[in-house]
């Protein structure tokens, strides 16, 4: 059975892959750094930065060649584009830059987690640099942003039940919402 997948589930199965206890991993940088809108974003210790474009549908991944800036950074920090895409998508790697790697992401039938392997590992940009250490504060800035939003959803989660008195003609009663 081919299990359609969520950006949210390979994220966080690509955050595993590319080991966020080691490297800066944000998702979603679309401003305060200065650079087009990235899916994932991975600074590794050596300072270097990964591009990763998450697709989760064919519709998308051929949409992906309208965008104008060709996920080209005009500062020169991307090192290496990669391209993450369902199992179920493979045969449609046709639609995938040629300088960009392949990540495919496949759910085993024994396990809730999703896993990543490598189909096409990426072109080198020898011209992209290193950050500065201003430019790594701004990225982990943008993550540690994102963790506030997020306690705030799941506090939002967690308040009590709103409670209404209800009146039957027998017994008072309280109902939940």
């Amino acid at each position: 059975m081919t299990y359609k997948i969520s950006t949210p589930e390979m994220e966080e199965a690509l955050a595993r892959y590319f080991n966020y206890r080691q490297n800066i991993i944000v998702p979603n940088i679309s401003w305060g750094f200065h650079i087009h809108e990235c899916d994932l974003l991975v600074i590794r210790k050596n300072g270097y930065v990964l591009e990763v474009e998450i697709k989760i549908s064919k519709a998308d991944l051929i949409k992906d060649r309208e965008k104008v800036h060709n996920h080209e950074d005009y500062y020169g920090r991307i090192k290496e584009l990669w391209f993450a895409i369902p199992e179920y998508l493979q045969e449609n790697i046709k639609y995938i830059p040629e300088q960009a790697g392949i990540i495919i992401v496949y759910k085993h039938e024994w396990s809730d987690k999703f896993f990543c392997k490598t189909l096409r590992e990426a072109k080198s940009n020898t011209c992209a640099r290193k950050l500065c250490e201003n430019e790594k504060l701004a990225i982990a800035r943008l993550g540690t942003l994102r963790i506030w939003s997020l306690k705030r959803k799941i506090i939002n989660n967690k308040k009590p039940v709103k409670k209404h008195i209800v009146y039957d003609k027998t017994q008072l009663k309280l109902q939940y919402e």
